[in-house]
């Protein structure tokens, strides 16, 4: 495994300075021999060292601000700059570019099975940035693409063991628990992309759905789930109504009822709470038992 090192790299202003010096030497003395008549071995020797300052020039390496750069020299991994600024290295190197900049990724819409088996589509947004320059280099052939197929794999497979609804309290749901969902998403694709050298700084549910195909089944079940829990407090409020009704009257002393009465009662008030439409009032002109 190749780990991340520091590339040997010399301040490129003090270096651009010292190969202009060297260069204007170096084509003085050239022009010098020419003129004094100088050995063929001299002038060579001046030739050459004009020329090797010239490819020193290639040397040159500008790494702005949230990149880095890969040095490698005849395949062989140098190390990795990351200071922003004007750097000189061996000019026979290779300078690869790598973006340290945070990036965002929105995966496609997936269709999936949730837990219970239901098909659904979901997608996420991956907020991620490279960290380990050499391990995004040379561990993996495409990081890009490696974190795309990456995320959309860890996406279908978390969307497979959480239900879409969840229908019992204390269990954790796609759409009831993002919170949760989005924290294990980001793990899970985190250590999926550790190899390369990326770092997950956030993951996030973008779409969540029922597929087409039983979308207005889900949705029915839904609502008759929101009529039967409305339903539920409904009565048990009437039931508690009806309850201090009784215990008023018999507290009070307004009148005194019978069990019969007492069912009679107890059966209005529960049709007059509970009704989805207004109840029409009867006045008893009799007693009680007419």
């Amino acid at each position: 495994m190749i780990q991340e090192k520091r590339a040997s790299a010399w301040p490129g202003l003090l270096m651009l300075f010292a190969l202009i010096v060297l260069f204007a030497l170096s084509l003085w003395m050239v022009i010098q021999a020419g003129r004094t008549d100088a050995e063929g071995p001299v002038i060579l020797g001046w030739v050459l060292a004009l020329v090797l300052v010239s490819i020193g020039f290639g040397g040159f390496t500008v790494v702005n601000p949230n990149e880095a750069r890969v040095v490698l020299l005849f395949g062989s991994y140098l190390g990795s700059i990351k200071n922003d600024g004007l750097w000189w290295v061996n000019p026979f190197t290779t300078r690869r570019r790598l973006s340290l900049r945070i990036r965002n990724f929105e995966s496609a819409k997936l269709k999936v099975n949730d837990l219970a088996g239901n098909p659904i589509e979901i997608a996420a947004i991956v907020v991620w940035r490279v960290v380990e320059t050499a391990e995004a280099a040379f561990h993996v052939d495409n990081y890009e693409n490696f974190v795309t197929v990456q995320s959309e794999s860890a996406l279908r497979n978390l969307a497979s063991t959480y239900p879409y609804d969840s229908h019992d309290d204390g269990s954790h749901a796609l759409r009831s628990h993002m919170v949760e969902v989005a924290d294990k998403l980001k793990h899970e694709i985190q250590d999926r992309l550790t190899k390369a050298g990326v770092e997950v700084l956030e993951a996030r549910i973008s779409h969540l759905a029922y597929a087409a195909e039983i979308a207005g089944a889900m949705l029915r079940r839904q609502q008759a789930s929101a009529v039967v829990a409305a339903r539920t407090k409904i009565v048990e409020g009437a039931v508690g109504m009806v309850q201090m009704a009784l215990n008023e009257l018999s507290a009070k002393d307004v009148v005194q009822l019978d069990e019969e009465r007492k069912a009679a009662m107890v059966s209005n008030l529960l049709v007059v709470l509970c009704s989805d439409q207004h109840t029409q009032p009867i006045v008893n002109t009799g007693t009680l038992y007419q």
